[in-house]
């Protein structure tokens, strides 16, 4: 079953794709009951930081410590959204404090931003009405590196060619 929207397929090193082990997906969170048990069992220093997520293609949130691949995170899969994403209690419950789509293994469009909010109001998460940090990435038609684009200057770092005007990644 897929919950739509722009699939995503890895684009990473191919080494991190082989290392992936079955079951070690990372933790599906369905409510905000279960972000509240996934979040109950990490340290403080680890909930000071942002957690790598991905939203599998059922339209689920998916959690792992921040240091955890993306492509480990979602076992592999193409996924529909992916990045970091950071919480903090607010009247007793936990909300996202800032997302963003940085996950250079899948370089997702900024449209994953819908794919992400649908996954949080799904599990009954409070979330801001944006990535509070978004990501431009672009494929090198030249090169054929992917490359952030910064500051709005869509050229090439690696070869200096110009960047397309819009997301060419898996392409």
């Amino acid at each position: 079953m897929s919950a739509g929207g722009r699939r995503h397929r890895y684009v990473g090193p191919a080494e991190l794709l082989t290392a992936v082990r079955p079951g070690a997906e990372g933790r599906v969170v369905r409510s905000a009951g279960d972000l509240n048990a996934w979040l109950g069992g990490r340290e403080q220093a680890e909930l000071a930081e942002p957690f790598t997520f991905v939203v599998d293609l059922d339209g689920l949130l998916r959690l792992a410590p921040r240091r955890s691949e993306h492509v480990a995170c979602a076992g592999g899969a193409d996924v529909l959204g992916a990045g970091e994403m950071g919480f903090e209690q607010a009247a007793g419950l936990w909300v996202v404090r800032e997302v963003s789509n940085q996950s250079t293994g899948y370089c997702p469009h900024l449209d994953s931003w819908s794919a992400v909010a649908r996954a949080l109001d799904l599990a009954g998460i409070d979330r801001p009405p944006g990535f509070t940090h978004a990501v431009v990435f672009r494929r090198c038609e030249t090169c054929r590196e992917i490359n952030i684009v910064r500051e709005g200057d869509f050229v090439c770092v690696f070869c200096g060619s110009d960047l397309p005007a819009d997301w060419n990644v898996a392409a």
